[in-house]
């Protein structure tokens, strides 16, 4: 169920991308990423309604603070995102943004911060991330 929910998150951002960079062009990149960010709002507050409203107040307990800077990182995902595939087309973007999610998180595990269990290296998974930074040259020169 992992792996369908995850292809799901891929397809969905790829989509999303493409439709926030065609809002961009009408409007403004802050426009656009106003709008992403109130739209997912409302369906949020949509969706606490609809799910059980846990107390909203247990946002203030959350440790560490900045665990709390989804929201600040999601609007500049959303701003870097259309930048990219406005300049280099959504397959391109996507690519990188994949391979450069893969290397992050590798390195999150590694060093077992923001609370993630520390993982052991393994010369198999850095081969993979080499593998796809291959894919990024291959594709960008074919």
């Amino acid at each position: 169920m992992g792996i369908l929910i995850a292809l799901l998150s891929g397809a969905l951002m790829s989509v999303q991308g493409v439709l926030n960079t065609g809002v961009t062009k009408q409007s403004s990149i802050w426009t656009a990423a106003g709008w992403v960010q109130l739209s997912a709002f409302l369906l949020c507050v949509v969706m606490w309604f609809l799910d059980g409203r846990q107390p909203i107040g247990a946002l203030w307990q959350v440790q560490p603070r900045y665990m709390l800077l989804g929201g600040v990182l999601g609007a500049l995902i959303t701003y870097t995102v259309i930048r990219s595939m406005d300049r280099l087309g959504p397959a391109q973007a996507a690519l990188i943004i994949v391979v450069s999610q893969i290397v992050v998180a590798y390195g999150i595990e590694l060093l077992g911060i923001f609370g993630v269990e520390k993982a052991d290296f393994q010369w198999k998974k850095v081969i993979g991330a080499l593998i796809a930074v291959a894919g990024i040259i291959i594709f960008k020169h074919s």
